[in-house]
């Protein structure tokens, strides 16, 4: 998952900044999702879930408020199919969305962790096979809605 990440950004990196902010948040929070595996005790694992979940809203919420509004755009000023895929892809977009808002709820605070510790290691799994699919989703999206127009855009 994370060399995904870091070939998205290769691929994409450059082409818009916006864009690099957000592939390079994406990977700062796939960082801290795999530390969470190696914390030692309680205090520290409730420290790193609790930067992950904000880590990974600020992450969802800036492809809602930002990067999604920026890439409809272009393919709607290009009109050369690409707001069709968006179409597609955007409803289950949001419903993964909802998956990380779930996910942030369950582990927001010490208590929180404390109260869910039995069901973590199945929740970070379920969790991870999501964002990879959102990942792939989101991808397609730059690809087709942003690099395709870029040069024109420049």
């Amino acid at each position: 998952m994370l060399e995904n990440c870091k070939t998205a950004q290769e691929r994409w990196g450059g082409t818009h900044e916006m864009i690099d902010r957000w592939l390079a948040d994406r990977q700062q929070a796939l960082i801290s999702y795999f530390a969470i595996q190696d914390a030692q005790g309680k205090d520290e694992l409730s420290d790193h879930l609790q930067r992950f979940c904000q880590q990974l809203v600020d992450y969802v919420s800036e492809g809602h408020f930002e990067i999604y509004e920026q890439l409809f755009r272009e393919a709607k000023e290009f009109d050369d199919g690409g707001i069709e895929l968006a179409r597609e892809l955007y409803p289950k977009i949001e419903e993964y969305t909802q998956l990380v808002l779930d996910f942030n709820d369950k582990y927001i605070s010490a208590d929180h962790v404390e109260m869910n510790i039995q069901s973590l290691k199945e929740d970070l799994s379920a969790l991870g096979e999501k964002m990879t699919e959102r990942f792939d989703m989101e991808d397609q999206l730059i690809e087709r809605l942003h690099n395709v127009h870029k040069k024109v855009i420049a």
